[in-house]
C-alpha cells in the first residue's frame, strides 16, 4: 500500500500516531481509570480502617482489584476505540498492569487498541477477529515488555526517593516543582507518581507541589473567577488554567515559586510523607491530604503540616507573589479568567 493510501487508511480507522494522542490523551484518561479504581479504593480503605466499618474495606478491595481493567478501558476510550476493542481492552489492561504496572498497562493497551481498530469490521467474523487480535497482541506486549517496564519504573522511583531522603531540601524543591508542573500540564501527575511508586518524603514533596498549583491558582484567580473558580481549581484541577498559561506563561510563575518553597518545608520542617496513590493528586477531592493522613497516621505535627503545606502557605505565597506581578504588569486583568 502506498504511503498516501496508508495514511488514508489509518485516518479512516481513526489511528492518530501523535504525541497528543498517546502522551496527553491516553495518559490523561489513565488518570481517570486510576481514580475510578485504585485511588477511590485507597480512600475507602482509609475510611474503613479508621472507622472500623468493614464494608468500606470490602468495597476498597473490589475497587483496587479492578485497576487493570479500569486502566485498559479508560485508555481505549481515549483512543476512540470501537465497542469490541473497548471491551477487550479490559483484559489487556489487567495483563499490562499485572506484569508492568500502570505504564505497562498504558503501553500494552495503546498497541492493542490501535491494532484492534485497524482490523475492526474488516472481516465477516469481526466478533472473533477484533477481540482476538486485541487481546492476543496486548497480552503478548505485556508479557515481553511489562517486566522490563516495571523494573525501570521501580528503579527510577527508588532513585528519586533515595535522593529525597539524602537531600530533602534540594530534592524537596525539585520534586515539588516538577510534579506540580506535571499536575497543571495536560498530562497526569497522579499516573506519574503511581508509576514511580512515589511515596515517603518524595511523596510528601510531590503532594506539596500539587497543592501549591491547585490552591495557588485558585487564590490567584479569585478576583477573575470568584467562588466557582476557587472550588473548580482548588478541589478540581489547576489544568483549567492551561489555556491561559499558553497565552501568558508568566501567570505560572507564582504557584511554581510557591511550590519550590512548600516542597522543602514539607520534607525538612514537617517530614511529611504520603502514599504513592495520592501524592500526585494535590487537593483534588482532598485526596492528597487523605494520603498524608494514611501514610502518617495522625499527630499534631502532621495536622499542622497539612494545614500549612497543603492550604495556607500555597494561598498566601501565591497571592503575595501574584500581587507583585500584577503591579509590574506581568499579570493583566482577565489573564486568569476561566469560562466556567
Amino acid at each position: 500500500m502506498e504511503q498516501t493510501g496508508m495514511k488514508a487508511f489509518l485516518k479512516k480507522k481513526n489511528v492518530n500516531i501523535t504525541v497528543q494522542t498517546y502522551l496527553i490523551d491516553a495518559l490523561g484518561a489513565m488518570a481517570f481509570g486510576l481514580f475510578a479504581s485504585l485511588l477511590i479504593g485507597t480512600i475507602f480503605a482509609t475510611i474503613g480502617e479508621k472507622s472500623g466499618i468493614e464494608l468500606f474495606q470490602v468495597i476498597a478491595d473490589y475497587a483496587k482489584s479492578a485497576t487493570g481493567a479500569a486502566l485498559g478501558v479508560a485508555i481505549a476510550y481515549a483512543l476512540k476505540a470501537p465497542q469490541l476493542v473497548l471491551f477487550s481492552a479490559a483484559t489487556v489492561g489487567i495483563a499490562g498492569n499485572a506484569l508492568g504496572g500502570p505504564v505497562g498497562a498504558l503501553v500494552s493497551t495503546i498497541i492493542a487498541t490501535e491494532l484492534g481498530k485497524i482490523v475492526s469490521k474488516e472481516t465477516r467474523v469481526d466478533i472473533l477477529v477484533t477481540p482476538g487480535l486485541t487481546i492476543i497482541s496486548g497480552v503478548l506486549v505485556a508479557q515481553f515488555a511489562g517486566p522490563g517496564i516495571a523494573k525501570f519504573m521501580d528503579a527510577f522511583g527508588m532513585m528519586v526517593k533515595t535522593a529525597t531522603e539524602m537531600q530533602p531540601f534540594f530534592m524537596g524543591i525539585l520534586v515539588s516543582a516538577l510534579i506540580g508542573i506535571a499536575l497543571t500540564l495536560p498530562i497526569s501527575s497522579a499516573a506519574i507518581c503511581i508509576a514511580l511508586t512515589l511515596d515517603g518524603l518524595a511523596g510528601g514533596a510531590a503532594v506539596a507541589g500539587c497543592c501549591a498549583q491547585m490552591v495557588g491558582f485558585a487564590v490567584l484567580s479569585f478576583r477573575e473567577n470568584g467562588v466557582g473558580g476557587l472550588l473548580a481549581q482548588g478541589l478540581g484541577t489547576s489544568m483549567l488554567q492551561m489555556g491561559n498559561i499558553v497565552k501568558n506563561p508568566k501567570i505560572w510563575i507564582a504557584p511554581t515559586l510557591a511550590s519550590m518553597i512548600t516542597g522543602p518545608i514539607a520534607t525538612v520542617v514537617f517530614g511529611i510523607t504520603c502514599i504513592h496513590t495520592a501524592s500526585g493528586m494535590g487537593t483534588c477531592g482532598l485526596v492528597g491530604p487523605i494520603g498524608i493522613y494514611t501514610s502518617m497516621g495522625g499527630g499534631s505535627s502532621m495536622w499542622l503540616g497539612i494545614l500549612l503545606v497543603c492550604f495556607l502557605l500555597p494561598a498566601v505565597l501565591t497571592w503575595i507573589i501574584g500581587e507583585g506581578m500584577r503591579k509590574i504588569g506581568w499579570i493583566k486583568p482577565r489573564d486568569l479568567k476561566l469560562d466556567l
